[in-house]
């Protein structure tokens, strides 16, 4: 498995756990390692695990997403219109954050985050989750790129044609 979707499943359990348990982001990596990796060790061997290597871009996803989670959040709430937030289950609205994130600042190609957040919901959620989270994530792609545009024509403000667009058959509203 790529060293980077192994960063990226990290991140998503650290995650989980700083939304469900209302830790500071710090605490819950640090939990993670003790006992998350340390549990899957001792299930496989009698001794104590051996030091945690750092993983440098799983603790980059995970610092970033929970530093710039009400921007993030934002961007959820604009595309995914008929879905209030804490509704969504934990382990979804924690995806889309993650994603979100890596796309804006982690400089990696639109696509790629959105297939390999696809692949985490395959893993983690239900099966049913992944039109949504397709949806919403190209939903907040479309308004990224706009956001490094100049205005739109006629003076309108590029972001707001997008976020005002969609429609049926983008997965976001429910067609």
């Amino acid at each position: 498995m790529p060293a980077r979707r192994k960063s990226r499943q990290k991140a998503l359990q650290v995650l989980f756990l700083w939304d469900l348990r209302k830790l500071p982001i710090g605490e819950a990596i640090e939990q993670f390692f003790e006992e998350l990796i340390g549990s899957e060790y001792e299930e496989e061997r009698a001794d104590a695990p051996p030091p945690v290597s750092p993983d440098p871009f799983m603790e980059a996803l995970a610092r970033g997403t929970a530093a710039k989670v009400d921007l993030l959040d934002g961007y959820i709430t604009k595309r995914a219109e008929r879905w209030r937030l804490e509704r969504m289950p934990v382990v979804d609205r924690n995806i889309l954050r993650m994603a979100i994130y890596e796309m804006k600042e982690e400089g990696t190609p639109p696509p790629v985050v959105i297939d390999e957040a696809l692949e985490l919901a395959r893993r983690y959620s239900e099966e049913e989750a992944v039109p949504f989270l397709n949806g919403v994530l190209d939903a907040v792609r479309r308004i990224i790129e706009a956001e490094s545009l100049p205005d739109a024509e006629g003076g309108k403000d590029a972001v707001e044609d997008i976020v005002g667009g969609g429609g049926p058959g983008d997965g976001v509203d429910g067609t």
